[in-house]
């Protein structure tokens, strides 16, 4: 389903508009028509910046999430959702984002709602362009959620998460989205204490209704919640366990890491496509197309064209929009120096 070797793309978040941060803090004041119009004017952006900057693979910006996760859980019925942080103060951190507490079984009888984004998106991109959508796995979405005396640990939760984001990978494929991407940064940050064969098992059966039906891809990073990592920023824990995961694609965090670990795509790219960060989401310095194409060479020497895609690290949730904005126009000129070089069309 890939189009182009050595694409452009990015793994699904993009900054808000100023604006909307500041409605989303008095969403009180607004009516219905009047939000059903902010996220339709949101997403609208997002898509332009991404077309500006020349992008071959976009989505809708996650517009209408708090974050790439935390929106979900207003769709999940069963939690008792927590009103405040628990540290409102000090330096940000990963634990300032709360957990919730759960008070039922766990049900979400109308979805998680990225079918509605990915309409919304077909609706508003411009045409021949490959549209994306995001969802965020289980075992992710558990690490939000208190265990109870019904689901004792995060394992627990997870297996009562697993058919709700199975459910929603399926209805995403039957509306027609040809292009997903699973978050399970939990996985990846939780690796080197964690059992990955379980790892791989649990998301195997999340994907198993979509597996050959869409260009399926994981997103293996180390955090950035507030623009900081959680976990251990090493690859080598997860392989070769996660060269397991029923994938067409896996989408790396190099860029903040200064490129360490490249060699691991070599693995990858023996029977899957490796998408690789180029970009530093954590950083304001804004990287030039020469600097772009410098990363991109030198992952050819690992992997063949046809094998890889390049994006940022992360989302770009925590990136101021200027930034953004440069950043990818960046992104895609240095991957167009490369095409030129090996006389690929742009």
């Amino acid at each position: 389903m890939k189009k182009r070797p050595l694409r452009t793309t990015v793994i699904g978040s993009y900054p808000f508009p100023g604006w909307l941060e500041f409605a989303c803090q008095h969403l009180n004041q607004f009516g219905t028509s009047d939000r059903n119009e902010l996220v339709e004017d949101a997403v609208a952006v997002a898509i332009r910046d991404q077309v500006q900057a020349g992008l071959d693979v976009i989505t809708d910006g996650e517009q209408t999430r708090l974050d790439f996760n935390l929106s979900f859980y207003g769709f999940i019925e069963g939690l008792e959702l927590e009103s405040a942080s628990p540290r409102r103060f000090g330096p940000p951190a990963h634990d300032q984002r709360g957990k919730h507490t759960v008070i039922d079984d766990l049900r979400a009888p109308r979805g998680l709602g990225t079918v509605e984004d990915f309409q919304r998106l077909v609706r508003l991109a411009p045409a021949g362009l490959t549209l994306k959508a995001s969802v965020p796995g289980p075992y992710t979405l558990s690490g939000r959620l208190l265990p109870n005396a019904q689901y004792p640990d995060r394992y627990a939760l997870t297996e009562a998460l697993l058919p709700i984001v199975r459910a929603e990978l399926e209805a995403l494929v039957n509306a027609g989205c040809r292009e997903i991407t699973v978050d399970e940064p939990s996985m990846s940050c939780y690796a080197h204490k964690e059992n990955t064969t379980r790892f791989v098992e649990i998301f195997n059966r999340t994907v198993e209704p979509i597996v050959g039906r869409c260009h399926l891809s994981t997103h293996l990073c180390f955090g950035n919640y507030k623009g900081r990592a959680v976990g251990l920023r090493h690859y080598a824990p997860m392989f070769p366990a996660f060269l397991d995961m029923a994938v067409d694609e896996i989408h790396l965090e190099m860029a903040s890491r200064e490129m360490a670990e490249l060699e691991i795509i070599e693995q990858i790219t023996k029977t899957k496509d490796a998408a690789v960060g180029i970009v530093d989401v954590k950083s304001y310095y804004i990287e030039t197309p020469e600097d772009i194409a410098s990363r991109v060479r030198a992952c050819l020497k690992y992997a063949p064209t046809d094998r890889l895609s390049f994006a940022p690290d992360c989302g770009l949730s925590q990136t101021a929009r200027w930034a953004a904005k440069e950043k990818l126009k960046s992104l895609v000129e240095g991957v167009r120096v490369v095409q030129r070089e090996l006389k690929i069309e742009c």
